[in-house]
């Protein structure tokens, strides 16, 4: 029997050290450790539980289209969401960028004198 400080310095099992890679379902690229949030299908403030893991900017895209009544009545599912024409313009843009593409918003630059 092995004790817990030891088996904490044994090399992973080769299983344990490459996890199965996660899709997003919106524009169905791997997602990196960096990039992936957790999407609430029903808002939380809706009572929603389940949740999905997104693309970081394919999670900012929905909340920036689409609101909660929206979200919680019509686009509850990945594919309803996949299928709207607004994130279908968004899928065409985003689908050839690198997996752990994420654009931010510029911040305002202001020069100092």
């Amino acid at each position: 029997m092995i004790g817990k400080i030891r088996k904490k310095l044994l090399p992973p099992k080769l299983s344990e050290a490459i996890p199965d890679p996660i899709i997003c379902p919106i524009c169905s690229r791997i997602i990196p450790e960096s990039q992936k949030d957790a999407h609430h299908l029903i808002p939380k403030s809706k009572g929603g539980k389940s949740t999905e893991y997104l693309h970081r900017i394919c999670h900012k895209q929905i909340h920036a289209l689409f609101n909660e009544n929206e979200l919680t009545k019509i686009l509850n599912t990945a594919e309803s969401l996949r299928n709207h024409s607004d994130m279908q313009t968004f899928i065409n843009w985003v689908k050839n960028k690198p997996d752990n593409f994420y654009e931010r918003a510029a911040k305002s630059s202001r020069i100092k004198k």
